[in-house]
């Protein structure tokens, strides 16, 4: 089968096509022919081999595992003798599960217990593959904070891949959301349900006066420092990058009455998978895709999520490279 391989870490030009053995499910196991995938930031921060840290779990010197890629839609090729919960031919979506990457391939194997569920009949493939990993760290994220009905949310960085399931999940969650992101992606951002969006351009939402219950920075472009004037008394900043947020969490968690909160590792499970599958039934969700790049532009699509401006998620489309 034709993959997406990387031998070192480095710039997207390491990642190149070649071909693999084609896997073979076991027991438990399902064979999912793939019909997309995407390029998030996690994929960047793994063929980059930072932070440093990142190499303990994936490689110290050279990558453990040669194919990137967590989110996928496919359709189920194979199945394990004992698979019960899949058949060939069903149409699935989710992503791998734990430490396991290799969605940017034609083919992969997931246990049937994987978060992966059978795909919403309203999404594409593209659709499909582009929702998960942003709702899994954004639902995490929200989770860790205890949001609830009548809060009020600041989310930054409301038009990526995080943001835009953030802003999502924190509506459908009752709360009132102050959504931040550039011009261009404000439109977007208040047809996702936002009740009010700043364009950080233009204002800066730390120095308006009003205060929140939660401050969610899905990009990693704040600081708590920045952003704790804004908090309400008992109110807490959630991080999703920055290993500095890491110590604030124990250091806030023991003085004052503001407190960080840095959800690690990111739970993918079966239950996220499910849960996100009836909001997108519901009509509660829907994706927001960038650019659609075949597989073989796998280093194009890499240097556009690079720039760091992309709008929710690049979605790569296998075809039969």
């Amino acid at each position: 089968m034709k993959a997406v391989v990387y031998d070192r870490y480095g710039p997207p030009e390491v990642q190149r096509i070649e071909d693999v053995e084609q896997p073979v499910p076991k027991g438990h196991e399902v064979l999912v022919k793939i019909h997309a995938t995407t390029v998030t930031r996690t994929d960047v921060g793994l063929r980059e081999g930072k932070p440093l840290i990142v190499r303990l779990f994936f490689g110290l010197f050279r990558p453990r595992q040669r194919i990137l890629g967590t989110e996928l839609s496919g359709e189920v090729e194979a199945v394990g003798a004992a698979v019960t919960e899949f058949a060939i031919g069903d149409h699935v979506f989710g992503s791998t599960s734990g430490f396991m990457t290799g969605a940017h391939a034609e083919f992969i194997c997931l246990s049937e217990s994987a978060p992966i569920a059978l795909k919403p009949a309203a999404m594409s493939f593209e659709e499909a593959a582009s929702v998960t990993d942003g709702v899994v760290l954004a639902l995490m994220c929200l989770e860790a904070a205890k949001v609830r009905k009548g809060q009020r949310i600041v989310i930054y960085g409301a038009s990526g891949s995080i943001g835009t399931a953030g802003v999502q999940l924190a509506k459908y969650f009752e709360t009132d959301v102050t959504a931040v992101c550039n011009t261009k992606n404000v439109d977007l951002v208040r047809s996702l349900g936002a009740d009010r969006v700043i364009d950080y351009t233009r204002d800066d939402f730390t120095k308006n006066g009003e205060t929140y219950d939660v401050i969610f920075d899905a990009v990693g472009k704040h600081s708590f420092s920045r952003c704790k004037g804004s908090l309400k008394p008992g109110g807490a900043y959630v991080a999703t990058d920055g290993f500095r947020n890491l110590f604030l969490q124990m250091w806030t968690s023991r003085i004052g009455d503001k407190k960080v909160l840095f959800p690690i590792p990111p739970h993918y499970t079966k239950k996220n998978v499910l849960f996100l599958k009836g909001l997108i039934d519901a009509g509660n969700y829907r994706a927001v895709i960038d650019r659609c790049y075949p597989l073989e532009d796998v280093v194009e699509a890499t240097r556009y999520v690079e720039t760091e401006q992309k709008t929710g998620n690049v979605v790569l489309t296998i075809t039969g490279v």
